[in-house]
């Protein structure tokens, strides 16, 4: 009975493979404590010329201490696997089925520096949304991007971000294409550091979707945000973030409206070795009512990843 329900809901793989990688990466997006505890640092690891404070630093008198900046690395290479029981598999509105989720990925990402502040940024993400009892819904997704980073110190550290970003979903057999999507994506990111464990930020994004095949899943993505993020030691945190985005597609006169928390806590075992608690719950409202679900998402996830 469960896979004939897969069945008849995979025709739509399209309409939930999209929003899926969304809340997936909602989550995924939730970490940021441990990269951000230093936010007023430059990309280079500097801060205004010296050396970021350190533990130690009672131990040698408050004095700033210049000293070598390290070696600036542009590529990251991540390989990570997030896993999630999920309340509704195929994102419905009704007669909803629940599963257990792994979604392991890997990306690559380079991003050389331009200026001091400015960084081009061109990456690779494979990733691979695996259930356990809905097999006939697993699917893989594929990103490639390119684009510019600005940091603007003088501006609060206010960040910028323009790239392109081709996406393509197909089945796991196969690998047969069943959705490609082309988009330009605007993001602009505020932070507000509250002593030198907390942090809130802002941001809006816009995702501008210029070419997808097939036609109706194609859509525009605006959306606000808001986080806070908290360092319990230089080793462990606790982040949340929400979301709300409006939606618009191109074809049939749809517009959603999205509601998403993230919930995440993180132990850095390694510099390049983080094990996560994840969670995401999302309600999407539309104005076809066949569109509305609720879904929550609670597992956990492991993260490697290599600077050079």
């Amino acid at each position: 009975m469960a896979t004939d329900r897969a069945r008849s809901l995979s025709g739509s793989r399209s309409y939930f493979g999209k929003a899926l990688v969304d809340l997936i990466v909602a989550a995924l997006l939730s970490q940021r404590t441990l990269i951000l505890l230093d936010s007023e640092v430059t990309p280079s690891g500097e801060n205004q010329g010296y050396a970021v404070a350190s533990p130690n630093e009672e131990d040698i008198g408050k004095q700033q201490i210049l000293k070598q900046i390290e070696e600036y690395k542009p590529f990251t290479v991540s390989v990570y696997s997030p896993f999630f029981y999920t309340t509704n598999v195929a994102l419905v509105s009704s007669g909803e089925e629940d599963d257990v989720l792994v979604a392991p990925g890997v990306s690559l990402l380079y991003q050389p520096r331009i200026t001091k502040t400015l960084f081009a940024q061109v990456g690779v993400v494979q990733q691979f949304f695996l259930y356990d009892r809905f097999t006939e819904l697993n699917f893989a997704s594929f990103d490639a991007i390119a684009g510019l980073v600005y940091y603007l110190p003088q501006f609060h550290n206010l960040s910028l971000r323009a790239y392109y970003d081709y996406n393509r979903l197909t089945d796991i057999d196969h690998y047969d294409e069943f959705f490609v999507n082309n988009s330009i994506i605007l993001n602009g990111e505020l932070p507000f550091r509250m002593r030198r464990a907390q942090q809130i930020f802002l941001g809006v994004a816009l995702n501008l979707s210029f070419y997808a095949n097939p036609d109706p899943p194609q859509r525009n993505d605006y959306s606000f945000y808001v986080g806070y993020g908290l360092a319990l030691s230089r080793s462990f945190s606790i982040d949340a973030s929400a979301r709300l985005a409006v939606r618009d597609y191109y074809v049939g006169d749809r517009t959603d409206v999205s509601e998403i928390l993230s919930l995440s806590a993180n132990y850095r075992i390694r510099d390049w070795l983080t094990l996560s608690a994840l969670s995401s719950f999302a309600w999407n409202q539309s104005n076809h009512s066949v569109f509305d679900y609720n879904v929550a998402n609670i597992g956990g996830g492991v993260a490697l990843s290599l600077k050079f």
